[in-house]
């Protein structure tokens, strides 16, 4: 047992962070592949020992107060952020109630939608987050044994960019796209509206994880909508979505050469399935509708249509439309790239801060964009980004008095180049999992997402983290570190690949030394 007399960011450090990871990783494992095989009585007691682990209690803390991205943000009861202190004593208290939580209420932040309505976000309090990370340790790995191949949303190990290659296997020239339609499906309010029984049905969970499920929908529950609805903002509640809509990907499936085809593409709630010339749309739509009805949602009868691909389609931000040659074509979707562009111009036009600061600003977002979008279509002046490029010099121009030297330099840094690899990403085999204990296929998988320095770093370290030795096979973020500190020297023999976590300790222990 790991226990602590000082509570100081010194013993948070030092706790045995590796050793978590491979606990908590082991009966995972263990999880998955008795779910594989069917025995659901032995995953429920795997379950309870993840609720019950140390290591997994440390790692749902560390997770939701350092890693996440939305971990600055407060719940109902103000807390922004823990102290090393407070971490500690979070994990007492998951240790004595993780089979008995009690969700506190939800704090509802206003998000505006493209329609120009909103829908609101809730946020569950730090602690309720530590609780719905920790369920999630335990409900994934089951649930990942019974999902569908072709759902790509909010998976580990799974991407937008499997989904956008899986539409290209279906529309290219090879399997006739030209004569091809899409059913673009849109299922209304889908978050408010999930049915809180097709989600317990369908949860493999012991009994005290099902209760603080239960009680984690009911604090999110709509007045109006008692028995619906998974609350947008918690860190299960994506998993749960998951959970009751698996299976709508099978509605619709062929036999070809023998071998059944299911063209249907979801992620999340964004769902395309493509139709053969003779195949029935109308009644395809019918069978998903009773699908959703059950889980007491409905297909959106004014978003949801049936677009022959040779008119386009929207889908992830991308639109795919095959042309009169044959060929599909994906590149950025118009509303993507407006609301890419009108955030670039917010930063190229503030006059709060000077050139140096909005190269600084930009340079994350053009990177992130770019490497959204490396494998499409990106020629052309548009995609190139030629007219911010040039936007942006004349604004650094003048902000640095006619300076054209520094002005290049500091676009150059505002827009960095990522090389773009049309069609050329590789998708996820099958049905396959991180959980499935193939730490050689995912380790070499998560480092091909990465580019240049880190790109040769992963490869020369044998896709281990430099500082733990672990395989990168989860979504932790790899950072480059610079051994020596000083972060302009990008030598090679000073650059090393490590998980974001390693890194952040590496800088705390510096600092307290």
């Amino acid at each position: 047992m790991v226990r602590h007399s000082y509570k100081t960011s010194e013993s948070w450090v030092a706790l045995p962070w590796k050793k978590f990871r491979r606990n908590l990783f082991r009966l995972q494992k263990r999880v998955y592949k008795a779910v594989q095989v069917g025995d659901k009585r032995k995953a429920r007691s795997l379950q309870k020992l993840i609720l019950k682990s140390t290591s997994a209690r440390f790692l749902a803390i560390r997770q939701v107060s350092q890693l996440n991205a939305g971990k600055k943000t407060a719940g109902i009861d103000g807390k922004k952020s823990l102290s090393f202190e407070e971490r500690f004593n979070l994990e007492e208290l998951l240790r004595m109630n993780s089979g008995n939580w009690r969700h506190q209420g939800l704090r509802e932040i206003p998000i505006p939608k493209k329609d120009g309505t909103t829908r609101m976000l809730k946020i569950p309090t730090i602690a309720d987050r530590a609780w719905q990370c920790l369920a999630k340790y335990a409900l994934e790995p089951a649930h990942e044994a019974t999902f569908h191949a072709r759902s790509y949303g909010f998976r580990t190990g799974r991407s937008a960019h499997d989904a956008q290659q899986y539409i290209f296997d279906n529309l290219k020239s090879r399997c006739n796209g030209i004569e091809k339609r899409v059913i673009e499906l849109d299922i209304e309010k889908c978050f408010d509206r999930i049915n809180h029984s097709a989600i317990m049905d369908e949860l493999i969970a012991p009994f005290g994880l099902k209760l603080g499920i239960f009680r984690c929908l009911k604090a999110g529950v709509n007045p109006e909508f008692p028995e619906q609805g998974t609350p947008q903002g918690g860190v299960v509640s994506p998993l749960l979505a998951n959970i009751a809509l698996n299976g709508i990907e099978s509605i619709h499936q062929y036999k070809s050469h023998g071998n059944i085809t299911e063209p249907s593409i979801r992620y999340a709630d964004d769902m395309v399935i493509v139709l053969r010339p003779k195949d029935n749309a109308s009644e395809i739509l019918e069978r998903i509708s009773e699908f959703l009805r059950k889980r007491g949602m409905n297909v959106s009868q004014k978003k949801t249509k049936v677009t022959a691909a040779t008119d386009g389609f929207d889908f992830l931000g991308w639109n795919f439309k095959v042309q009169k040659n044959g060929k599909l074509r994906r590149t950025p979707s118009t509303d993507n790239f407006k609301a890419f562009r009108k955030k670039v111009k917010h930063i190229v036009n503030n006059s709060n801060y000077g050139a140096k600061v909005k190269a600084e600003k930009l340079a994350p977002l053009i990177r992130g964009w770019r490497n959204y979008h490396k494998f499409c279509k990106m020629d052309g002046s548009r995609f190139s980004l030629w007219f911010l490029n040039h936007r942006a010099y004349t604004v650094f121009n003048r902000e640095t008095k006619n300076d054209r030297y520094s002005s290049r330099k500091l676009v150059d840094k505002a827009f960095p180049a990522v090389p773009y690899s049309e069609g050329k990403h590789v998708m996820v085999k099958g049905t396959k999992s991180p959980y499935d204990g193939d730490t050689a296929y995912w380790s070499e998988r998560n480092s091909k997402l990465y580019e240049g320095e880190t790109s040769i770093a992963l490869k020369k370290q044998n896709h281990k983290c430099a500082s733990c030795g672990l395989k990168f096979i989860d979504e932790e973020k790899v950072h480059l570190h610079h051994i020596d500190g000083n972060h302009a020297n990008w030598k090679k023999n000073n650059l090393e690949a490590i998980h974001e976590s390693c890194h952040d300790y590496k800088h705390m222990s510096k600092s307290a030394s």
